[in-house]
């Protein structure tokens, strides 16, 4: 399909660079499908907050989260050649080895393989967690290979110390990550370290909202996707099958295949809360909708004319233009729902992006 097909303009001014307060005060923009929908910009909407979502759900529903912890992948660094040093700022995309990582540099023309750059280090004085390391390579669109002096648990403790938070560009540009973020980019379940971006649509959960989700009847599950990068990164090319899409490491266990396929025997219905829920119980799916025990790395590219297997709803955030995001819950819902729902999102001052608000989205039947 055209790329062009999933523009819009966004006003500057509807990027959230904070989250609300409490996570689950944020808006929430129902969703339902109209039957043509596809062929026009037409919509069923509500605009709800996060909190009514135990209403807006079935006993028997079941909701899937990604329990991915986002580990602080901002690093700010100096480049030491010779006697000439450089400040150079460091987005960790993708561990390579037990010692090395990917990174998008910022300015990565000051970089060339051999370089040594240093971490946490402060004029004269060495910091805890000082971290030194290597430029192994550098690859195109400011990407390079860091081989790092430590390796295992040990490089994980220091990044750890000299990190920060690694907020989306959209935020970064704007603000400095500080200590706030190191809650509020991270959701309340997380427990396997490994993403370098937040699965940001369970960022609005609070351990009040899932007493009442289980008072509900609405039981949970938990997948874990390593959300990567790339899932910033805008479609560049004219038309989606020339797109590359970037692979993430995610896994679904035998007993949360089992759970889910029980809920759906009984007649409940599979919610992802967040895309990358959804893309790996998608990747973990057979034809007749049965989820399979599954790990490895997926690269599962879903836009319009996708036959979805597993998910009966979405619970995501509000994505960026012409990206693989807004492809995807444009073949979930529909394009031209979709882009009824973003034109009225816009227009009633939601907040867009990672801190930004919700939508909660009815699969189109078609």
């Amino acid at each position: 399909m055209r790329t062009d097909l999933f523009d819009f303009v966004l006003p500057d001014s509807a990027i959230a660079l904070y989250p609300a307060e409490p996570r689950d005060s944020a808006r929430m923009l129902v969703v339902h499908p109209v039957k043509g929908s596809c062929a026009r910009d037409d919509a069923d909407l509500a605009d709800k907050t996060v909190r009514d979502l135990p209403g807006l759900l079935q006993p028997g529903d079941a909701l899937v989260f990604n329990d991915t912890k986002v580990i602080p992948a901002a690093l700010s660094g100096v480049r030491v050649r010779g006697e000439t040093r450089a400040k150079v700022d460091f987005n960790l995309t993708k561990r390579v080895a037990d010692n090395s990582w990917r990174a998008f540099a910022r300015p990565a023309k000051r970089l060339e393989p051999g370089d040594r750059v240093q971490f946490g280090h402060g004029g004269d004085t060495c910091l805890l967690g000082a971290l030194d390391a290597t430029v192994a390579a550098k690859g195109e669109a400011g990407e390079v290979t860091l081989a790092f002096d430590l390796s295992g648990a040990a490089l994980d403790d220091a990044i750890a110390a000299v990190g920060l938070m690694p907020l989306p560009p959209y935020i970064a540009l704007k603000r400095e990550a500080d200590v706030r973020d190191r809650e509020n980019y991270q959701t309340i379940y997380a427990r396997k370290e490994g993403a370098v971006a937040a699965p940001t649509a369970g960022l609005h959960f609070t351990p009040e909202l899932l007493a009442a989700l289980e008072a509900r009847g609405i039981s949970r599950h938990f997948v874990t996707l390593h959300v990567g990068a790339g899932t910033f990164l805008p479609v560049k090319a004219d038309d989606t099958d020339a797109h590359v899409m970037h692979s993430e490491w995610g896994e679904v266990s035998a007993e949360t295949a089992a759970a889910l396929n029980a809920v759906k025997a009984r007649g409940g219905r599979i919610v992802a809360v967040g895309t990358t829920s959804l893309r790996l119980l998608e990747s973990a799916a057979k034809d007749d909708g049965t989820i399979v025990p599954w790990s490895g790395e997926t690269a599962i590219f879903i836009t319009p004319g996708y036959r979805f297997k597993a998910i009966d709803i979405l619970m995501t955030n509000f994505h960026l233009p012409r990206s693989t995001l807004f492809m995807l819950v444009s073949a979930f819902a529909g394009l031209g729902t979709m882009r009824a729902a973003y034109g009225h999102a816009i227009r009633c001052g939601y907040r867009f992006y990672s801190y930004g608000d919700a939508s909660l989205l009815f699969r189109d039947p078609g």
